[in-house]
């Protein structure tokens, strides 16, 4: 019997596969099967083999041939066990050598003229493989993704063949070059200084970015909302190292990687209100990550956000404030990272003009009041920030030459700073402080704590909303380079609340 390393990844967490390859006797024909618990894509990997195989003018001896894929109670998915199934019966036919063999991790989709095809979870299996001292063969077009993950040992043949060749030393594949920079880099996103007044949305929007904040902005159309969402990735700090890895890994694993190298910038995911439940979550036969995954340590934007099925909605009350997501199906549960910062943006009412004596529609304020009505209370109290966001005055569009607005750039130092104060006073961002920590970081006297609860009592606002407003004011003061938390911070944090669920212009 032949035994070969593969692996699989339940959410993030890898679970080495042992490849089992025997050869029996007493048949008068070839029967080859696959055991283990394997899925369809893994049991039709005897004909793909099989079809390769005979490209190479190998042929399969008239006997039982069992793959056996253990841990026998653990499911199995996924087009990558070709490769190693390929090579365990390589080893019993004594074409390859199983000493060297067993020295690696080994995946990859196989085509039926041998060629070595594309699979997802590259980065991530090359990491486990340099953790565990183990070398990786993989496909010869991922070859860098798996150089990525700063390990040496790989082998990346585009067929077969070459694999084959490698190991008897007519050729010799070098280790791959890493892959090129995310295509990330060059996209061309903008800067504030485009946005034309919205000078209150802007603060918002630096403060959200310094606390890792979510928000969520209310005005008519064409008053430069989703603008503003786009321009926050230009006022976020550069990920650490640690996040690039964890983020790349991510995209790995749903197969979005390809050939863009390391996810570099903060990944901005702007999802259409279509958007099914499992699209946002995750989900499929083999648990893949879903959008608040691939918005892991960047931004997940929601335009339009009462049009959004109120059920794909709810799905977001639990990653907020835990920064992961479980998937559960009937055999296992998968869990991935879900530490987004949620852009969220709606217009006042369906025609979007309330308030406007001369633009809103008949039906106002009900129809408003049933269209706010469409998000959840819960959902909008997880909300740090809402912000107003008026139609832009026309004059402001066409701003004196000598006026300037305040680049990317310079808010983007100011949130720099801010951040780091609160990674070396706490380890984290102010939007993930909670109890004893955050009561630690934001000393009141008595005459703001008689403020802020005459304010909550008045605005009716939940135990949450009252730790969401000292979270904000703690930001605040950060912004200012303060070490306390002073009473105007208070007070500006507060006006960002919402008072009920009236507050955008329909009577509670």
């Amino acid at each position: 019997m032949i035994s070969l390393n593969s692996i699989i990844f339940n959410g993030m967490d890898a679970t080495r596969i042992d490849v089992q390859v025997q050869i029996a006797t007493g048949l008068s024909k070839p029967d080859f099967h696959i055991i283990g618990l394997a899925d369809r894509a893994v049991k039709e990997s005897a004909e793909r083999v099989s079809n390769a195989l005979n490209a190479l003018n190998i042929v399969l001896p008239a006997k039982r041939l069992t793959v056996n894929l253990s841990p026998a109670d653990v499911e199995k998915s996924g087009a990558h066990f070709d490769l190693p199934i390929l090579c365990g019966i390589l080893c019993v036919l004594g074409v390859l050598p199983e000493s060297e063999l067993t020295k690696y991790v080994i995946l990859g989709e196989v085509g039926l003229d041998g060629a070595i095809l594309k699979t997802d979870s590259v980065l991530p299996a090359s990491v486990w493989a340099k953790k565990n001292n183990m070398g990786i063969i993989c496909p010869g077009c991922q070859g860098g993704e798996a150089r990525l993950a700063g390990h040496d040992n790989i082998i990346a043949p585009n067929h077969v063949l070459e694999l084959v060749n490698h190991f008897k030393g007519t050729v010799v594949l070098n280790a791959p070059e890493s892959a090129n920079m995310c295509d990330q880099d060059t996209i061309k996103i903008g800067d504030m200084s485009d946005v034309h007044g919205q000078d209150a949305a802007k603060r918002a929007l630096e403060i959200a970015a310094a606390g890792g904040h979510a928000m969520l902005m209310v005005g008519p159309p064409g008053s430069g909302k989703t603008m503003l969402a786009s321009r926050l990735a230009t006022i976020l700090p550069e990920m650490t190292p640690d996040e690039i890895l964890e983020t790349s890994t991510i995209y790995s694993i749903a197969g979005q990687l390809g050939k863009r190298g390391l996810i570099k910038n903060r990944p901005f995911r702007s999802v259409h209100h279509t958007a099914s439940p499992v699209a946002l979550a995750g989900g499929g036969s083999d648990a893949r990550p879903g959008e608040i995954s691939l918005a892991h340590n960047g931004i997940l934007f929601l335009d339009e956000l009462p049009e959004f099925n109120r059920a794909t909605l709810e799905i977001l009350r639990q990653p907020m404030e835990q920064g992961r997501i479980m998937i559960s199906r009937a055999r296992h549960n998968a869990t991935y990272p879900a530490r987004f910062q949620l852009i969220a943006a709606m217009n006042p009412c369906p025609c979007g003009h309330l308030g406007n004596a001369a633009l809103s529609c008949s039906r106002a304020p009900r129809c408003a009041e049933a269209y706010q009505n469409k998000i959840s209370g819960p959902l909008l109290d997880r909300i740090d920030l809402h912000v107003d966001v008026d139609a832009v005055n026309p004059w402001e569009m066409n701003p004196d030459d000598n006026a300037t607005a305040e680049t990317s750039a310079s808010i983007r130092s100011r949130v720099v700073s801010a951040r780091k104060r609160q990674i070396e006073r706490q380890g984290c961002v102010n939007a993930q402080l909670d109890g004893a920590a955050l009561d630690a970081v934001v000393m009141m006297n008595d005459e703001m704590k008689q403020f802020l609860n005459t304010a909550a009592e008045q605005m009716g606002m939940s135990a949450r909303g009252y730790n969401r407003i000292k979270r904000i004011a703690r930001t605040i003061a950060d912004l200012r380079g303060a070490e306390n938390v002073a009473l105007s911070d208070l007070a500006e944090a507060i006006s960002y609340r919402p008072i009920n669920r009236g507050k955008y212009g329909v009577k509670a």
